[in-house]
């Protein structure tokens, strides 16, 4: 289809050629360790003049006491042709960037001891630019090429240095934070490492709250756009602002400041306008937000038109000035699509059932690199003009055996109150119609989250592929609360977790059951974070599910926000703090309903998890275990929220099978489920 006055084309999806690359294994059956040979594609960069492209391709290192993921660079032409590893080494290299002459490509490692930024020409030895005190965090070159501009936590003062030696190092809660500036340092890679200047001062934060670039160069290179926050805080990303500073003097002005979450600046091609995302007014944890546009030199912001999910992420412009760029799930596909300036309706750029992740422009914005991946095929880079979608993949990284994998498809149906809900259905190995198998249902994180067409087969807490090949049906639903499906239905959970949501998925289990697929006498549930939320409260509501496996889940709102990291979570979601509005809190923690449960459950907790602190696993297991339940908790010894040492994903994968075959006990079926 063509839409009038930008003079773009959707290409069908067939254009992807897709496919993992095949080693000569014979076939065998997925496991959690085949999940952690598929590489982690991302930060696709196309060069200025859209020739070549870098890409970053990270891997599991588990070798004797090594348990970690090494990321390096790899170098392709955008016609496809063969890429090559550009990168070596025992340190991983991250966030690849061009120069805009296209010679160098600066990267960050940790090489030197620290996370300093380096250079590297198309072939050659990396360079080492940066000498940092405490390691840099994001960076980007100025549009002369003269300088790179980057963010880094400031370092310690010598006084805190001789008290933390002499162990005087008492801190106090919310006072004396390290704030995160901006630097500039001069560039000559023919020269090497080159001494920084620290450009903004003052007592706030620069950052980018939950995605977007924290800051963006002017194209004449005389000044930057950046984000800040009073502390760097999660619960403070509310109160993020954008400034702009003049790179010679110093001096700082604000251009977005209201009460509205402000963020993602990101300057027109002629430096005239800037977009930048703005949430609500007051922001809420449901994460609404909306195109702005205004003139650098000041003047009233324009809102462009409302995007599909009213979550876009800028990606940047067109090179006429003429729209704005934006990334954003539509319901089980992430999609690119451009918002016009003059606020006409949003065009979508990319086809309805291509996955296009981690969008970047070139410099010239005229291509852009990405990620895509399918349920059945694994995640490659590809590269595509903005002006035609003809995605063109530049990498073959992936080495993956011949497993079969499981079938996968979209499935919807009517909640209680009528809601239509959807979800992706994966089918055991070699399923045959009519037979009932055992069913696993998972629920994501967020609960913003959603779940997308990705590869089924890659790392994770819950191994969909391994569960397919060992007979299990695996249902994840997108329940209200979800993106990819509106503002009204993101928020139609507030004041109501564990209401709407859990008939969700009770409906979802009793649509599969009604179709012949789900055995009703074996099911099972899990889920991480306000997943693990919603497993905790499933089995308080019901004994339908005959094993449950938590992952780092909520299970007493008032506890969790009180030892948290972000506070102000909950309050948005029901109304108020819980001496406020105390029954609300108490009749929707899992903690609170705990008495009676009967379902076997499986707790899963990272040490150092400050999103959903390690007590919340505990008081969940020791409610399940003094009722005299089987429960088992594992808690992962230096983790966050979120499992990241590939041995301990490993881990965490195999218990979660193990677990569920204990309690559900797959077995042969035949067409009639007998």
């Amino acid at each position: 289809m063509q839409v009038r006055g930008l003079g773009f084309h959707v290409v069908c999806a067939a254009a992807l050629a897709i496919s993992s690359s095949s080693s000569a294994l014979a076939q065998e059956q997925w496991s959690p360790e085949l999940a952690l040979n598929v590489k982690r594609i991302s930060n696709v960069q196309v060069s200025p003049d859209g020739h070549r492209v870098v890409f970053q391709v990270a891997e599991a290192v588990m070798e004797g006491e090594k348990s970690e993921w090494l990321s390096h660079l790899y170098l392709a032409s955008a016609n496809g042709a063969p890429s090559f590893q550009l990168t070596q080494g025992e340190e991983s290299a991250t966030a690849p960037a061009w120069s805009p002459d296209g010679e160098w490509i600066a990267f960050i490692s940790s090489r030197s001891g620290k996370a300093n930024i380096w250079a590297i020409g198309a072939s050659g030895e990396a360079r080492q630019i940066t000498d940092v005190e405490t390691g840099v965090t994001s960076f980007a070159w100025s549009p002369n090429g003269r300088h790179i501009a980057f963010v880094m936590l400031d370092a310690k003062t010598d006084q805190e240095e001789t008290a933390d030696r002499e162990k005087r190092d008492a801190s106090v809660v919310d006072v004396g934070f390290k704030m995160s500036h901006l630097h500039l340092v001069p560039i000559s890679p023919d020269k090497g490492t080159q001494k920084s200047r620290r450009l903004t001062e003052g007592d706030f934060n620069v950052s980018s709250p939950f995605g977007g670039g924290a800051f963006d160069w002017s194209p004449d290179a005389e000044s930057i756009a950046f984000t800040h926050t009073p502390t760097p805080r999660v619960d403070d990303w509310t109160r993020a602002d954008i400034s702009i500073i003049d790179v010679a003097s110093g001096t700082v002005r604000s251009i977005a400041a209201t009460g509205a979450s402000e963020t993602q600046p990101t300057f027109s091609p002629d430096g005239r306008w800037m977009a930048y995302s703005s949430s609500d007014d007051p922001p809420s944890w449901g994460f609404t937000s909306r195109v702005h546009v205004i003139e650098v030199d000041g003047g009233t912001a324009t809102p462009l038109a409302k995007s599909y999910d009213e979550q876009p992420d800028i990606v940047g412009w067109l090179p006429d000035g003429s729209s704005v760029v934006i990334s954003e799930t539509h319901r089980t596909v992430v999609r690119l699509s451009a918002l016009p300036v003059d606020a006409r309706t949003p065009v979508d750029i990319t086809p309805p059932t291509t996955m296009v992740g981690g969008a970047e422009l070139n410099a010239a914005r005229t291509h852009f690199g990405f990620v895509s991946q399918t349920p059945e095929s694994p995640p490659e880079a590809f590269v595509s003009p903005l002006d035609r979608f003809t995605p063109v993949k530049v990498s073959e990284v992936q080495d993956l055996p011949e497993a079969p994998l499981g079938r996968t498809e979209i499935v919807q149906w009517s909640s209680t109150d009528g809601r239509e809900i959807e979800g992706l259905l994966t089918y055991p190995v070699d399923y045959m119609d009519g037979s009932r198998v055992p069913l696993l249902v998972i629920v994501h994180g967020g609960p913003t989250g959603v779940f997308v067409q990705n590869f089924i087969a890659t790392r994770g807490a819950y191994p969909i592929a391994a569960f397919a090949a060992r007979g299990y049906a695996v249902l994840r639903c997108n329940v209200r609360g979800s993106s990819g499906y509106g503002r009204e239905f993101r928020y139609a959970n507030y004041g109501d977790w564990g209401g709407g949501d859990y008939r969700d998925i009770i409906s979802g289990v009793d649509a599969l059951i009604e179709r012949g697929v789900a055995d009703p006498d074996r099911l099972g549930v899990m889920g991480w974070s306000y997943g693990g939320y919603m497993t905790s409260w499933v089995i308080t509501q019901t004994d339908r599910f005959k094993a449950a496996s938590v992952g780092a889940g909520v299970n007493n709102l008032m506890s969790f926000t009180g030892t948290a990291d972000i506070q102000d979570f909950i309050p948005d979601y029901f109304g108020g703090d819980y001496w406020e509005v105390f029954d609300e809190w108490r009749e929707h923690s899992a903690m609170f309903n705990i008495q009676g449960v009967t379902t076997p459950t499986l707790i899963q907790h990272g040490e150092r998890d400050a999103r959903v602190p390690l007590t919340q696993g505990y008081e969940l297991y020791h409610a399940i275990k003094r009722q005299g339940v089987p429960a088992k908790m594992v808690v992962y010894p230096r983790q966050p929220h979120s499992i990241r040492e590939p041995k301990l994903q490993l881990d965490a994968m195999w218990r979660n099978i193990e677990w569920f075959d204990q309690w559900l006990k797959p077995r042969e079926t035949t067409d009639d489920g007998v």
